[in-house]
């Protein structure tokens, strides 16, 4: 046995003719209670490696994590707290109280239930109430999550400008009640990247290597962002009243809210494609919104009253989108870089990577 930097190493043995043997390390054997005879799983990994583990012989009951409240405690503390328990992973989460939980305890339960993916209520007592994740450990494809969120988002930030445009209330709520979508599509995210650090065989079951956890999960920490600031132009519709905005500044307003989508929609396909010119792209248009953006402000300077405040407000709103923009194609350039598109591999790709020889060759 080689032991190097913490890592145990062994060599492979043939035995037969074709069968290949690697012994273990007797402390990692006996601390999980394993001996002769036991079956141990292998799970390849998308970076070449192997996962290694032991099924149980009897399915044991699920995790269960029991979390104390008070029912004074404020109603945002306890679901910001709710949702740190929802992104560690446990299979049944149980809130109880020292004594009888109270209605607007139990209600902030509920309505936590009811927007998470996963939660459903399984029981309730006078003194708690217990919530199972019926997703399980059947994730849905990160990727895919990440395309949800994306589309969510772009059409929130075309419904935020027409209930800008148009001073539209009823537009700008639904704007509003959107975000609690893309929220619950971020948790589930981090919920599942969470899972799969903590347990290999989940990390297998996502096909995608730790980095590319890491990656998609700051790439949905910035969709999110973006959501948040499309609320914040949908709020200002509501604010300003019957006031409307000068004609040329809308449609300022509106040509760079499109600039901002369409660099967004780059930056997130230079992510899945490791296009790094068109992630280079993204961040040049964000820095390009960047000087229009100053440049109407000094217009604004000398303007007064609520609505050159209001116009603020989405100026910044639409930079800071655009910015996002710009560091989603940062995130992009840095996975091409790690971990580059695979060649296709065919005739043609045979064809193209056979040095041509000349006559004398």
């Amino acid at each position: 046995m080689r032991t190097s930097g913490g890592f145990h190493g062994r060599r492979i043995q043939k035995t037969g003719g074709s069968t290949f043997i690697v012994s273990l390390p007797k402390n990692w054997v006996t601390t999980r209670g394993l001996g002769a005879g036991d079956v141990l799983y292998f799970a390849p990994r998308a970076d070449g490696s192997l996962t290694v583990f032991a099924e149980a012989a009897t399915p044991s009951e699920p995790e269960r994590r029991v979390v104390g409240v008070t029912n004074e405690m404020d109603s945002e503390h306890l679901f910001r707290r709710l949702i740190a328990e929802y992104i560690a992973g446990y299979p049944l989460l149980e809130v109880r109280t020292p004594n009888r939980m109270g209605p607007r305890t139990r209600e902030v339960v509920r309505n936590f239930a009811q927007r998470m993916i996963g939660p459903e209520i399984l029981e309730e007592t006078s003194e708690s109430v217990v919530l199972q994740d019926v997703v399980g450990a059947n994730p849905l494809p990160i990727p895919s999550i990440l395309r949800r969120e994306h589309q969510m988002v772009r059409a929130m930030q075309s419904d935020a400008m027409v209930a800008f445009r148009g001073r539209d209330a009823s537009i700008a709520r639904d704007v509003v009640d959107r975000d609690w979508e893309v929220d619950r599509l971020h948790w589930f995210l981090e919920k599942q990247v969470t899972s799969a650090l903590r347990d290999a065989r989940i990390l297998t079951t996502l096909d995608l290597t730790l980095p590319e956890c890491s990656t998609y999960l700051l790439a949905s920490r910035v969709l999110e962002r973006i959501a948040d600031h499309a609320v914040r132009i949908a709020e200002t519709a509501t604010t300003l009243g019957a006031e409307r905005t000068p004609e040329r500044l809308a449609a300022e307003l509106d040509r760079m809210a499109a600039a901002a989508a369409s660099a967004l929609a780059d930056a997130l396909d230079s992510l899945e494609t490791r296009d790094i010119a068109k992630a280079n792209g993204a961040i040049d248009a964000a820095h390009a919104l960047t000087r229009e953006r100053e440049h109407i402000l000094r217009e604004l300077s000398s303007k007064r009253g609520r609505l050159a405040v209001g116009l603020a407000y989405v100026l910044e709103s639409l930079e800071r989108s655009a910015l996002y923009a710009s560091d989603l194609a940062e995130i992009a350039i840095n996975r091409a870089v790690e971990s580059p598109r695979p060649e296709p591999v065919g005739p043609s790709a045979r064809a193209k990577a056979t040095p041509v020889q000349g006559p004398g060759a």
